[in-house]
């Protein structure tokens, strides 16, 4: 009832405005305002051919002061080929921006009101209709056609040689999961997640390829010039991985996890220096509003040569040995040193 009441009164309202508004104009033309009408509507049409030029000038200078400086250049192979559609989508888009909000502005002007004008009836028109319609079609086909062209290759099966990294997205945090020796990840189960016993990802203790499984929260470590494969999970709701240098992002979803791969072009030291700021990092961020703690979850995603990245994951405790320190003895140093070194050589 107070749903009507209130639709009510709205209407009410309006009949109101609207009828005040027409005596208002009917009471100017008795008091012959006629003609200040008429000098108005030229200055409002003068008005918007200002605001046509100064908005087109304003446009240019945001791309000139802008251009190149919010997210730099794309720091993986497919980050190069969503850039390039981008630019084609900008040049497209802007390009019919112009024209429409040109002719908006112009025909504003030149048919403003003037008593020796009567308006033209014209309905229908068959051949314009296809031009505005097909012309945009076959334009978005086009576009639409290189994105799904271009989503297949990054989710689609990487290379071989691919370093496969996981990750889990949790409220409000990542995890990051490294294969051993053996480049299998071990069996996990929601069920068995304790951080207690730092099994922050639920892995079966049973299954003895989860034996030499990385876990850690530290950064996302990728080496440069080697594709990387992400297999994205989430431990509680739905989260985004979101790498913006790279032109990359795909959903954690709880119980169906997601992949994307792509290269990294330059290393974390090379793109302080490309970029003058000595304290830049890669950045991962959850692009997916998740909860009153979304804004804290991001990560630092280390880009380094092959040598510092097979010496940073022989420095790495295995998951199994965090939560069994009891039963595993640490490799003696002179071991371990060799180790790293027939790996960086190999």
């Amino acid at each position: 009832m107070s749903t009507l009441l209130i639709i009510a009164i709205l209407l009410l309202g309006f009949i109101v405005v609207f009828q005040i508004a027409k005596a208002s104009e009917y009471v100017s033309v008795l008091k012959g305002e006629k003609k200040t009408f008429e000098q108005n509507n030229r200055i409002n049409g003068f008005l918007l051919l200002a605001f046509l030029i100064v908005g087109l000038i304003g446009v240019y200078w945001c791309n000139e002061l802008f251009k190149g400086k919010i997210l730099g250049e794309a720091a993986s192979d497919h980050g190069e080929k969503i850039d390039t559609m981008l630019y084609i989508t900008i040049a497209i888009t802007g390009i019919v921006f112009l024209v429409t909000q040109i002719l908006l502005f112009v025909f504003a002007f030149k048919y403003q009101y003037s008593e020796k004008r009567t308006a033209f009836y014209y309905p229908h028109n068959n051949k314009l209709e296809v031009i505005w319609t097909v012309v945009p079609a076959i334009a978005l086909t086009v576009l639409v056609g290189f994105g799904l062209y271009y989503w297949f290759k990054i989710t689609g099966d990487a290379p071989k040689e691919a370093n496969v990294v996981e990750i889990t997205g949790k409220q409000f945090g990542w995890i990051y999961r490294y294969p051993g020796k053996d480049k299998v990840f071990g069996k996990k189960y929601y069920k068995d997640i304790d951080e207690g016993q730092l099994n922050q990802l639920g892995l079966k203790w049973d299954d003895k390829a989860s034996h030499d499984d990385i876990v850690t929260n530290e950064a996302l470590y990728m080496v440069v010039g080697k594709p990387v494969k992400l297999v994205i999970n989430s431990r509680d709701v739905v989260h985004d991985v979101g790498l913006v240098h790279f032109r990359m992002k795909m959903d954690a979803v709880p119980g169906t996890p997601t992949t994307m791969w792509f290269t990294p072009k330059y290393t974390t030291a090379e793109m302080k220096e490309k970029t003058g700021n000595p304290d830049f990092e890669y950045e991962i961020s959850c692009d997916q509003m998740c909860g009153k703690g979304h804004f804290s979850m991001k990560g630092i995603v280390k880009v380094v040569s092959n040598a510092e990245y097979i010496l940073w994951l022989a420095k790495q405790k295995t998951n199994y040995a965090m939560s069994h320190p009891e039963e595993v003895k640490p490799a003696p140093a002179a071991t371990a040193d060799s180790t790293v070194t027939a790996a960086v050589n190999n």
